[in-house]
Order: C-alpha cells, then sequence, then structure tokens
C-alpha cells in the first residue's frame, strides 16, 4: 500500500539531482573501468576494439542496474527518488483504469471516488515536486469539484493511501 508523504519541493528537487549525478558518475566510471579492462584482456594494441568498449559499457549496464536494485535503492540519498518513482507507478496503476474509475465515480460508487481523490492528491504531489505548474489551476477545480462531490456523500477526503484492492473493485465493478 503506497502513502503519500509530506515533502518540501525544493529539498526534493536538490535531492534528485544529487542522487542523478551520484549515480551517473558510478555509470561513466564503471563504464570506463570495464571497457578499459575489456580491451586490455581481449583487445589488440591499435586495433579496432570497439566491440570490447561496446561490451565493457553494455556490461556496466547490467551492473548499474543490479547495483540500483540491490544496493543504491535502500540507500538514504536515494529516497527522495524511490519515492517519486513509487508515487508515479501508483498513479500510473490509476491511469491504466481511468475510463473505469470516471464511470464509477460518475455512478457514486464510494471506492472509485476514492480512488480518484487518491489520483488528485497524488497527481497534485508530483506536479509540485517536479514544478510543474501547467494546467495546475484545472487540476486544483478538478480536486475542489470531487472533493465537495465526496463531501456531500460523506466521505473521507484525506485518500492519502492507495489501496490495492480499490483498483481491483473498480475493475470487477465495470465489468
Amino acid at each position: 500500500m503506497f502513502e503519500i508523504q509530506p515533502m518540501n519541493a525544493d529539498t526534493y528537487r536538490q535531492q534528485t539531482r544529487r542522487s542523478t549525478v551520484i549515480i551517473a558518475l558510478i555509470f561513466l566510471a564503471l563504464a570506463m573501468l570495464l571497457s578499459s579492462v575489456a580491451v586490455a584482456l581481449f583487445g589488440t594494441p591499435g586495433g579496432d576494439n570497439l566491440r570490447f568498449n561496446v561490451g565493457g559499457v553494455f556490461v556496466a549496464v547490467l551492473a548499474m542496474a543490479a547495483l540500483m536494485r540491490k544496493v543504491f535503492w535502500r540507500q538514504e540519498w536515494m529516497k527522495p527518488a524511490v519515492y517519486s518513482w513509487q508515487l508515479k507507478r501508483s498513479l500510473m496503476s490509476i491511469t491504466n483504469v481511468m475510463h473505469h474509475v470516471t464511470a464509477a465515480v460518475e455512478r457514486g460508487d464510494p471506492v472509485a471516488m476514492k480512488l480518484l481523490r487518491f489520483y488528485h492528491l497524488g497527481l497534485n504531489q508530483m506536479h509540485q515536486l517536479d514544478g510543474n505548474s501547467s494546467d495546475h489551476a484545472q487540476l486544483i477545480r478538478e480536486m475542489d469539484q470531487h472533493k465537495e462531490r465526496m463531501q456531500a456523500q460523506g466521505i473521507e477526503t484525506e485518500q492519502i493511501r492507495l489501496d490495492p484492492a480499490w483498483l481491483e473493485a473498480v475493475k470487477q465493478a465495470s465489468r
């Protein structure tokens, strides 16, 4: 179950820039090292060693993927990037069934209304974190209208947790 966490946008951007630079520098060093090792072990002096250089870079990509999943993902300096990745995945899981969600909201389905509220809150936070102000006024209008509709039905509006069961319930209800 994913939960929206309060986060300062400026701090978030600073920390994600830092983690991006760290990852890029590690990848560059690893790619150069592995390419050099591949050329030294298998290449020919003065010959065409492009395939060994490319092979070294390819192995560096694989190594970075493993490092990201096994080591970096759990590091404190990666938390903002991991959080945004999880938030975006959560939003995408709702976007993939949005036609079901909107239809269920029109029918007054409380589960769909909670799901749409979470989507609005998550999307609003993602816009704030990324510094994306385009269409923000439209989103706020939709959020306010939906919030009023939820309040009229007595549904809690602070939907900061995404329950995966909601997605299934909305899909099942539209079949």
